[in-house]
């Protein structure tokens, strides 16, 4: 298991540099770049975005001149001084080549060092640990809400198979995979948060604005009652899969040989279930734990966070992407990726926790 964890180690290198690779040159090429952005925004606000660039130390005199115009490579740069949009590139690092960026900001994450934000004046870093708990908080409670129900109800279904029971749950499983998680949402406000009908949950946010004059008890009951409708409607497209995935390993290990045998050695039906059959059916199920919970975490939570005002990654992601802020996308990426293959890997050690039969010791990566 050892040269297995070693040889997962050493193909993370490549795999996580392909994709930074493969990101970095779409997004660079992409139009609508943080020249382009501040450029857009000069209308209004100029004068803050030429303070921000003069702050930098990149020029001296970096006020728009309608009087010169700029070389054209920036689409709405007419009529703005060239020496302006030079400052801006250099501020941005867009005077360098676009091979000599990569390596730099690929050194720089070596060391774990994502850079500042461009419009935010703050640390990626500091901005990603900030969002975190948000994000977090949400992504445990979903996975495991996901994982308390669809685990019980695959099981009955699959005892049940054909039966009414099983064709009724059929049809909410399968309402629940066809309705979007934001969709569903937007419902739960509409009739839970004082939309139209009921005015039983808050519309917005993780906690109330007096949290901090609140008790430990009081802060509990808070933070839940603000975070049930948000989970509920993560939970809805994940238990919907989770709970057939979980039907049909059940179905196919009770048609197995062994299953007979232990029924035909008078061994009653939650013996053969839990004693023989649970282990080998929950094996896909347990062991997809940590790439579930990624991608509730970084995905699932997107549309959520907007739809709630919760201030967490996907919010953070969105907002980087919408605005052009490549520290925060890049860093984000570069974070995200690495967690995700770090839990693929710990997806694989789970399979031998629950089955100690699986040896991936001679299995070639």
């Amino acid at each position: 298991m050892g040269a297995y964890i070693v040889r997962r180690l050493l193909l993370m290198i490549p795999t996580l540099l392909a994709i930074m690779v493969i990101n970095f040159v779409v997004i660079q090429i992409a139009p609508g770049g943080p020249v382009e952005q501040v450029i857009s925004q000069l209308t209004g606000v100029g004068s803050d975005i030429t303070e921000r660039v003069t702050r930098t130390g990149t020029s001296e005199t970096l006020a728009p001149s309608a009087s010169e115009t700029s070389t054209g490579k920036y689409r709405g740069a007419q009529g703005l001084d060239s020496d302006f949009i030079k400052a801006l590139e250099e501020q941005f690092g867009f005077d360098q080549p676009l091979h000599v960026r990569f390596t730099i900001m690929m050194k720089n994450y070596l060391v774990f060092d994502f850079g500042e934000s461009f419009f935010r004046d703050r640390k990626v870093i500091d901005l990603v640990l900030d969002k975190m708990p948000v994000s977090i908080s949400l992504g445990i409670w979903t996975t495991l809400l996901a994982y308390l129900i669809s685990i019980p109800l695959g099981i009955a279904k699959a005892v049940r198979d054909g039966s009414r029971f099983d064709v009724w749950s059929s049809m909410v499983v399968i309402i629940g995979m066809a309705i979007p998680g934001f969709l569903f949402a937007v419902f739960l406000l509409v009739f839970f948060a004082g939309g139209s009908y009921l005015d039983w949950f808050p519309l917005a946010g993780l906690t109330s604005e007096n949290w901090d004059t609140l008790s430990w008890w009081e802060r509990i009951t808070d933070y839940l009652w603000h975070v049930t409708l948000p989970v509920i409607a993560m939970t809805i497209g994940g238990f919907a899969t989770l709970a057939m995935l979980t039907k049909n390993s059940f179905l196919d290990q009770i048609n197995q040989q062994y299953v007979l045998t232990a029924r035909a050695k008078g061994l009653s039906q939650g013996r053969v279930l839990y004693g023989h059959v649970f282990r080998n059916a929950m094996l896909i199920v347990i062991a997809g734990f940590p790439g579930a919970f990624v991608g509730i975490l970084f995905t699932g939570s997107l549309m959520i966070e907007i739809i709630f005002s919760l201030d967490g990654l996907g919010l953070l992601g969105f907002e980087a992407a919408f605005k052009r802020d490549y520290p925060v996308m890049f860093g984000t990426l570069f974070f995200f990726s690495l967690l995700g293959l770090i839990m693929n890997l710990a997806g694989d050690l789970m399979y031998t926790m629950v089955d100690p039969r699986i040896d991936f010791e001679g299995r070639e990566v």
